[in-house]
């Protein structure tokens, strides 16, 4: 899962940057195509590997290489030459694939897949046939096609098709055995192995399935973090971290304008630096920068929001570590929420972090054309 969060977050902040047509933000180098937008759109011919990021991602025409697709709303229609990587709420990969398919979302569909499954998911259905192994979890799961290799599955709800047939040997994972019905006219009983839950093994362990207890506790999770780190930097310099968030409320306009030029400049420098050949070797060190830098603004941009909402209850400022941890969870738990939101959320996310990265950015460097005489 790391390759689907260190690819999402350089559509997320490089995604501004890239030459734009009316629907995407486009970037191509020989051959390999990236995409980013609220409407993603692959309809070019002659495309090795794609890299697509957006609200609403489509693959309309078929591509040599692999595929790397992450949106709210993915639709694959299109031939994928080598193997798919996708992540996303609703993902439908009808296309074929002639290598191995790697996705994890809430409502999946797979079609034909010429290798290797790995699928993760609340409601999974398997519309194609898969030529190698499957490992699929999720809630409830649909197969309506063969699978010639091995399955490993674990699932609260299982329904096979007609016609569908396992050749390989059929492992299940379940709380109590015999909980997931197994038609022999699917596979054979001597070809089925039942095992206890627990005994999922750590080379799936990154596979989880996806309920709304875990992505609340997920959600709780994060809002510690932040509000943890938050409340760390109050504790070392309570006075800066007060200047910051006064910076934002005060002006957040300023805030948000040299935010957008500190994360142009970093991440403009990255691709130039990618463009001289030599520089590729200091292009990680700039792209961690970036990530880095941004992921300090977002703390305190999520900081100054839970000030100012309790500012505007007629709360007094945050004095002492109680107050401040009280509005750093605020911050981070209503950017969280907001976050979820389709297309309107990652713009809120984004508006936060420039924020905080241009308050960061104006005590840094002090450019006296916007300081007060």
């Amino acid at each position: 899962m790391n390759r689907y969060i260190l690819i999402a977050i350089m559509f997320i902040f490089a995604g501004p940057t890239l030459a734009a047509d009316e629907k995407n933000g486009v970037f191509e180098i020989d051959n390999d195509l990236f995409l980013a937008g609220a409407i993603s759109v692959q309809d070019k011919t002659d495309v090795d590997d794609l890299f697509m990021f957006g609200e609403t991602v489509r693959i309309e025409k078929g591509i040599a290489g692999s595929a790397h697709i992450f949106g709210r709303k993915v639709i694959s229609t299109g031939t994928i030459g080598v193997d798919v990587y996708a992540a996303g709420m609703d993902l439908t990969l009808i296309g074929k694939t002639a290598g191995d398919v790697t996705a994890s979302g809430y409502n999946v569909e797979i079609g034909e897949v010429a290798g290797d499954l790995r699928v993760s998911g609340a409601n999974i259905t398997l519309s194609g046939p898969v030529a190698g192994y499957a490992l699929i979890t999720g809630d409830e799961v649909e197969i309506n096609a063969t699978i010639k290799g091995d399955v490993h599955l674990t699932a609260r709800e299982v329904d096979f098709a007609e016609g569908v047939q396992i050749e390989g040997i059929l492992t299940v994972y379940e709380e109590q055995t015999g909980d997931i019905e197994i038609p022999t006219r699917v596979v054979s009983e001597d070809r089925v192995n039942r095992l206890n839950i627990s005994e999922w093994s750590e080379a799936n362990a990154d596979i989880e399935i996806w309920s709304w207890e875990n992505a609340l506790k997920d959600l709780i999770s994060w809002v510690l973090i932040i509000m943890g780190i938050a409340v760390l930097i109050a504790a070392i310099i309570p006075e800066r971290l007060a200047n910051l968030r006064r910076s934002i409320l005060d002006q957040p306009s300023r805030s948000l304008l040299f935010g957008f030029l500190a994360l142009s400049v970093t991440i403009g420098s990255t691709i130039t630096l990618m463009l001289t050949g030599i520089g590729l070797l200091l292009a990680p060190a700039t792209l961690l920068i970036a990530i880095v830098t941004a992921f300090a603004g977002y703390v305190v941009g999520a900081y100054a929001l839970g000030v100012g909402l309790l500012l505007l209850i007629k709360q007094p400022e945050p004095r002492n570590i109680g107050t401040r941890a009280l509005a750093a969870g605020i911050g981070a738990l209503v950017v969280a929420l907001i976050a979820l939101i389709p297309f309107f959320g990652w713009l809120f996310v984004l508006i936060i972090t420039l924020a905080g990265l241009g308050a960061i950015t104006i005590w840094l460097f002090r450019p006296k054309f916007f300081v007060a005489a």
